[in-house]
C-alpha cells in the first residue's frame, strides 16, 4: 500500500491555503482559485514558480521563497494538522493485516517528520519524501522508488492519491489507483477507481483493485 500524505492522510491542504495566502499577500497580491488548484500535489520548486507567475513576479527566486513557505508550513503542521475522514481507520486496518507499506509525498523530510507525530512513526516500513528524489509527481520515480524499498513489484500495489498530478505518478509508476479528490476534482481515467472519502474504503476494495490490475 502506497499512501499520499496531503489531502489524502491529513487535512493539511488548508493550512498550505493559509501559507500560500500569506505568502502571495508578502508579495502585494493574492493567489487565484486557479493557481491554487495547480499547486495540489506538486513539488515545491514547481509550487512557487506557479505561485510567481499567478502574480505576475516570474523574477522571484523559487528557493526563497520555498524557504519562507516551509517556516511557516512548519509552524502550522506543529499546531493544526488533523486526519482525514477514514484515514485512520483504514491505515490501521492495513498495519493489522501486515501489508507493506509507504508513505509517497512530495512534502520535504523536515514537514513529514512533523506529520509522522500525527500519523505514526511505526505506520509505514518506508517514506518516500519530495526532497529525497531527483524527480516529483507527476513523474513515476516516488512511487517507483516506494515499490523498490519495499521489495514489491509496483503492479502489486495499490496506490492511494487525493490529486491529479499524484494519480499521474501512480499511473505512470504502474500501480493500481485509489482516487480520494479532496480539494479539486480528480478526472476520471481508466485504471482508476474513485471514491468519495476513505470512508468508502477498505480491504476488500484494495484486493479488487489489485486483482483487476493483474488481469
Amino acid at each position: 500500500m502506497l499512501f499520499d500524505m496531503d489531502g489524502t492522510l491529513v487535512d493539511s491542504e488548508r493550512l498550505w491555503d493559509v501559507a500560500l495566502a500569506e505568502l502571495a499577500e508578502a508579495y502585494g497580491g493574492s493567489l487565484s482559485a486557479e493557481a491554487r488548484r495547480a499547486i495540489v500535489g506538486t513539488g515545491m520548486a514547481d509550487s512557487m514558480r506557479i505561485l510567481h507567475d499567478d502574480l505576475g513576479q516570474p523574477h522571484r527566486d523559487p528557493a526563497a521563497s520555498a524557504e519562507w513557505i516551509n517556516r511557516r508550513i512548519l509552524e502550522l503542521f506543529r499546531t493544526g494538522l488533523q486526519w482525514r475522514p477514514g484515514a485512520l481507520a483504514l491505515l490501521a486496518a492495513v498495519r493489522a493485516a501486515q501489508v507493506p507499506t509507504a508513505l509517497v509525498t512530495s512534502s520535504g523530510r523536515a514537514l513529514v517528520e512533523i506529520a509522522l507525530d500525527t500519523l505514526g512513526r511505526d505506520s509505514f516500513d518506508v517514506v518516500v519524501c519530495g526532497d529525497e528524489v531527483e524527480a516529483t509527481k507527476p513523474h513515476p520515480e516516488p512511487y517507483l522508488t516506494a515499490a523498490r524499498l519495499l521489495g514489491v513489484p509496483i503492479d502489486r500495489c495499490v496506490a492511494i492519491e487525493d490529486s491529479a498530478t499524484g494519480v499521474a505518478s501512480a499511473v505512470a509508476a504502474g500501480a493500481a489507483v485509489l482516487a480520494v479528490p479532496a480539494e479539486v476534482p480528480v478526472a476520471p481515467r481508466d485504471g482508476v477507481h474513485q471514491v468519495e472519502s476513505l470512508l468508502a474504503a477498505d480491504l476488500e476494495l484494495l484486493a479488487a483493485l489489485l486483482a483487476r490490475s493483474a488481469a
